[in-house]
């Protein structure tokens, strides 16, 4: 990759790279180290040779259950797509401070475009519990012939519910 190369990387692309493990939003290394233009090898050199930088809430390393739960949402393909290792992740913070120690001009860019989006993705969580809250207000403001409109707000916001699928003979 090239310096003008990282601007070409859109938004989406790395929000499909954040992932929820352990209640935290993280990125895995090998998806990092692409977007930093390294090897795999090289990011978990730097941070094993930095790692006073980076504390448990920065990066941790996943457990087997972890990388197995990885492999069977499809976010990784198979365990052998791994390397024989288990993976790192890193947070928010994780991903700043592995672009300081990786000091490739590429690592910097795209750090900036990571950063910017782990801050969107949190501002579109606020904005969704402030929207839920406001239709709250409103719903006991208002009598119940908006109940309709109230509704069909609430079921736009929410997620639908998965229908469970019934397991054995018929």
């Amino acid at each position: 990759m090239k310096k003008s190369e990282i601007s070409l990387i859109p938004e989406q692309t790395i929000e499909g790279k954040i992932l929820l493990i352990r209640g935290k939003k993280v990125i895995l290394d090998r998806d990092l180290a692409l977007l930093y233009g390294v090897k795999t090898i090289r990011l978990r050199e730097q941070v094993k040779r930095n790692s006073e930088r980076f504390p448990e809430d920065f990066t941790f390393q996943l457990t087997k259950d972890e990388a197995n739960m990885l492999v069977s949402q499809n976010a990784i393909p198979s365990k052998r797509s791994l390397g024989g290792y288990l993976p790192h992740v890193f947070t928010e913070h994780g991903t700043l401070m592995a672009a300081n120690v990786i000091k490739s001009s590429i690592a910097i860019q795209a750090s900036i475009t990571i950063v910017r989006t782990f801050t969107k993705l949190r501002e579109m969580i606020l904005t969704h519990k402030d929207l839920q809250k406001k239709i709250v207000a409103m719903e006991g403001k208002y009598d119940k012939q908006f109940k309709v409109v109230f509704d069909a707000l609430r079921s736009l916001i929410e997620p639908p519910e998965k229908p469970k699928k019934r397991i054995g003979y018929r």
